[in-house]
């Protein structure tokens, strides 16, 4: 084979990095250490790492995606009907889009949570639109995000389009409630109670919002940042593993 063999241009695309972001994040804290943990010894040697928490801040038009020409692109076609979808049923898309977000070729709309239902009835029965499949409901914990500590994430797929978004939509720690969307897509069911169990995130209007994985009488939300870093000794092989609050620190 020649030294002088190069790759199609189309596997080049598809094999490259996710491009930088622009500059415009939105810096919400600043986290010390590896984990972020505070009040445990540090057994992973980056004690001393210090970096920034930043969300990707909102895009401007246009916003591309694939198949662009002349900036114009796929994610402002979805931009442009769901906007005009929402116009149509006399609700200004500013009330009910905080911001949009295009960030590493992905597009998130997100969404203040008293409008969440309907937005996600119009992106799925709007022909031109058709996310008729949610995979599901991740959540987040922020607390250095004052105001909209916990954050709701949707994966919606069009099968007819064969396009892929997300919505996002936050809430307070002191107010975590976020509609259902059970009534919507049906398969957030278990998603929707495992964000509840793991992040305290109240989903009104679920039929059964009960503890997925950690007992019913379990104190907490495991999986939020300021939840307790302790435990128990466990056995393995032989040693006695200290619990995490209780291993000594290398740093």
């Amino acid at each position: 084979m020649s030294d002088n063999h190069q790759e199609p241009e189309e596997r080049r695309e598809d094999s490259a990095l996710p491009a930088a972001r622009r500059g415009n994040d939105d810096v919400i804290g600043v986290r010390r250490g590896m984990f972020g943990a505070k009040d445990t010894g540090d057994t992973s040697g980056y004690g001393g790492l210090v970096r920034t928490v930043a969300l990707p801040g909102p895009a401007t038009r246009p916003y591309g995606g694939p198949r662009a020409r002349e900036g114009y692109g796929v994610f402002d076609e979805i931009a442009d009907e769901l906007e005009g979808a929402l116009d149509e049923q006399g609700l200004l898309p500013e009330n009910a889009i905080d911001r949009t977000v295009v960030d590493r070729g992905e597009l998130t709309f997100h969404i203040e949570r008293e409008h969440l239902l309907r937005v996600a009835r119009t992106l799925r029965d709007d022909p031109a639109l058709r996310f008729e499949l949610c995979t599901g409901v991740s959540a987040v914990h922020y607390p250095e995000d004052k105001g909209r500590e916990l954050h709701a994430v949707y994966h919606l797929r069009s099968i007819t389009h064969n396009r892929l978004i997300r919505l996002e939509v936050s809430a307070p720690d002191a107010d975590p409630h976020v509609p259902s969307l059970v009534s919507v897509y049906p398969t957030n069911d278990w998603h929707e109670r495992e964000a509840y169990d793991f992040f305290g995130l109240i989903f009104d209007g679920h039929p059964a919002l009960t503890r997925l994985m950690m007992p019913d009488d379990w104190q907490g939300h495991p999986q939020r940042k300021d939840y307790p870093l302790g435990g128990i000794a466990v056995e393995y092989k032989g040693a006695q593993i200290p619990a995490p609050d209780q291993r000594r620190s290398y740093s």
